[in-house]
């Protein structure tokens, strides 16, 4: 990812800028940005960067300020965050029928690489359909002899825990993990969530299917194995790295600026391919930031 540790993000400089009072947007250009020359592309440039931030407003005469005392500072940088990456596989029907988790995996994102990687089989308590275990390739005889969720249940909790929850449609992946902790431990963790869907359609417009295959071939990232946990984990991981370094090359600064940014509008006809290839349709579980 860009930047070096220490490093401010865009936003950061131009907010304790303006801290001080409004700016013109030539100033917001040679100081934040550090642009000294053609002045429509300075100026096009700082609105591509605060234009959209409801946390910093311009009047008509082109000059910026911060919109009122309450507005709220930038976080921190996109760079420093921790980041779970998760993906799971079921039994491959609903919760409220009985079904249960097979396998889980949480690897850890920081400054643009892995630091950590967590994965296991996991005991559901009950057989698994064939059409998953076909897809998935797990049957009940390599489930055997595996933890139960109850077993693993503090750990992926302390994994989970002061770190933003990611994953691929993760409204799926978030549901069943808060409800089998919940199960297990009577408690979940309270995380910021984002789903690398919806961020693909904000950083990748120029892609028209969003699903993992498509993702992971566009940024040459293997998914190894396919359908497993800790195969699509990895790689959903890889794809968050390659989306981050995107948001900040865009002056994306932190998560409340990078749930607000907004393509430009050329792009947004285009549709999103929520649900991957084998799952049945009905199945369309809210995703999440």
């Amino acid at each position: 990812m860009t930047g070096g540790a220490g490093s401010e993000s865009l936003l950061e400089r131009a907010w304790a800028m303006l801290r001080s009072g409004p700016a013109p947007t030539a100033d917001l250009a040679r100081e934040v940005l550090r642009l000294d020359g053609n002045p429509g592309a300075a100026s096009a440039a700082v609105f591509a960067l605060l234009g959209s931030d409801e946390r910093f407003v311009v009047d008509g005469g082109g000059t910026w300020s911060i919109r009122g005392r309450a507005s709220r500072a930038p976080g921190r940088r996109l760079s420093r965050l921790p980041f779970a990456v998760v993906d799971v596989e079921t039994t491959g029907g609903t919760w409220d029928r009985g079904h249960r988790m097979t396998e889980i995996a949480v690897v850890e994102v920081r400054g643009g690489v892995v630091t950590d990687t967590f994965h296991t089989l996991l005991d559901p308590g009950r057989r698994t359909t064939p059409v998953t275990a076909r897809l998935t390739g797990i049957t009940d005889a390599m489930l055997a002899g595996a933890p139960t969720f109850d077993e693993v249940a503090e750990e992926v909790f302390r994994r989970l825990a002061g770190r933003v929850f990611v994953a691929h449609n993760a409204g799926f992946d978030w549901g069943w993990v808060r409800a089998q902790l919940r199960e297990a431990l009577g408690d979940v963790p309270e995380v910021q969530r984002l789903c690398t869907i919806r961020l693909a359609r904000r950083l990748a417009p120029e892609l028209r299917n969003r699903n993992l295959d498509a993702l992971a071939d566009h940024f040459d990232i293997p998914i190894l194995p396919r359908h497993r946990a800790h195969g699509d984990a990895a790689a959903t991981a890889r794809i968050l790295v390659r989306l981050l370094d995107r948001a900040e090359r865009l002056g994306i600064g932190d998560l409340h600026s990078l749930r607000r940014y907004r393509p430009r509008r050329r792009h947004r006809n285009q549709r999103d391919m929520f649900m991957e290839t084998g799952l049945p349709r009905r199945i369309r579980p809210r995703v999440d930031w």
